[in-house]
């Protein structure tokens, strides 16, 4: 692969992972890892997840849907950007090596950009990952068509997510990746309907997502949290924003008061708030088919469609019995995305 940018070369290291190719890239900020889903000739979709997830425990339930795998990778070629230190296989970060800061985190996104020759790109970003592409989006105007955000970021940390994400750092630090950090972190994704309790046992993606973490190399997390956790205020950069933005969150997410308060920053014309019933803060794997609707109807506002030889069943999320009114408005599918607030039952 060949280097469109002076400042980033690879060091010529792929794998292939689950159908797709992972690459090393070094940047002015360190190394990065890549894996690429999809047509290099699409558009590009770029994503980035949450605190000590990565593409596979972050947006896998979402791409394994049918009908979302068919929207997404008939209009995109995916770019699932890692945190530093958290895609598969990962070794230890040297110590010697700086944290890096959210606003290098923000340009290394660029040089990934410009590392494959992309010009304009949609971004799917998870909770610390939607922070870090929203302040791409704020730094790089002009390189971003739309924003999809999950339980999304864009303040400093309030009391309660800094006392979490320091007892999370000390706990790393001195422990390692314990029963406590995972708990602690699984609260931050997940919804109580998912966790289980003393009655109801945990779930499957509870179960896979403990298993998950306990393949992450503790300090690597550490760093993020430590990034995340210094974080500054984006609200007066968000009244920059030139992009339309699809927001959505779990009404049991920890973030959820953060979203909402980020939509009302926002103009009002060029975004949209969709809140998921009964659901975290990752809805890209605890209800994935709540997002399948607004999706669609979002990048129709870009001339992007699904495929039309996918069957749509009576109880396919994309079946135009099961629209929503609301999204069917002329500002919905045109240029002007109308704000919503759309409860996505568990049932839809």
């Amino acid at each position: 692969m060949g280097d469109s940018g002076g400042s980033v070369v690879s060091v010529d290291i792929e794998r292939i992972s689950f159908g797709g190719k992972e690459h090393h890239i070094q940047t002015k900020h360190g190394p990065v890892s890549v894996a690429v889903y999809g047509d290099h000739d699409k558009h590009a979709l770029i994503t980035y997840p949450d605190i000590a997830l990565n593409h596979m425990s972050c947006f896998q339930g979402l791409l394994f849907c049918p009908e979302a795998a068919s929207l997404l990778l008939h209009n995109f070629c995916i770019y699932h950007i890692s945190p530093p230190g958290h895609e598969l296989g990962a070794t230890p970060i040297s110590p010697s090596s700086p944290v890096q800061s959210v606003d290098e985190l923000a340009d290394q996104v660029a040089e990934v950009l410009d590392f494959f020759g992309l010009g304009s790109v949609m971004c799917l970003g998870v909770s610390a990952g939607s922070y870090i592409l929203t302040l791409f989006a704020t730094k790089y105007r002009e390189r971003v068509l739309g924003l999809i955000l999950v339980s999304p970021l864009y303040k400093t940390p309030s009391w309660t997510e800094w006392f979490y994400n320091k007892l999370m750092s000390n706990l790393l630090y001195y422990y390692g990746m314990c029963d406590m950090v995972k708990d602690c972190l699984l609260q931050r994704y997940f919804g109580k309907r998912v966790r289980g309790g003393s009655v109801v046992p945990e779930s499957d993606i509870m179960q896979a997502c403990r298993s998950f973490l306990d393949q992450r190399q503790s300090m690597n997390i550490w760093r993020f949290i430590q990034t995340i956790n210094q974080r500054h205020d984006l609200t007066e950069s968000l009244k920059q924003l030139q992009c339309r933005t699809l927001i959505f969150v779990g009404e049991n997410s920890q973030f959820h008061t953060e979203a909402v308060h980020m939509t009302a920053k926002l103009d009002k014309r060029y975004s949209a708030l969709v809140e998921v019933q009964a659901c975290g803060s990752v809805v890209t794997e605890e209800q994935p088919h709540a997002m399948l609707i607004p999706m669609e109807y979002f990048l129709m506002g870009y001339g992007l469609f699904r495929p039309s030889h996918v069957s749509s069943s009576p109880r396919s999320p994309l079946n135009p019995f099961c629209i929503s009114p609301d999204l069917l408005s002329p500002e919905s599918m045109g240029v002007k995305l109308k704000p919503i607030k759309t409860r996505a039952n568990l049932g839809v």
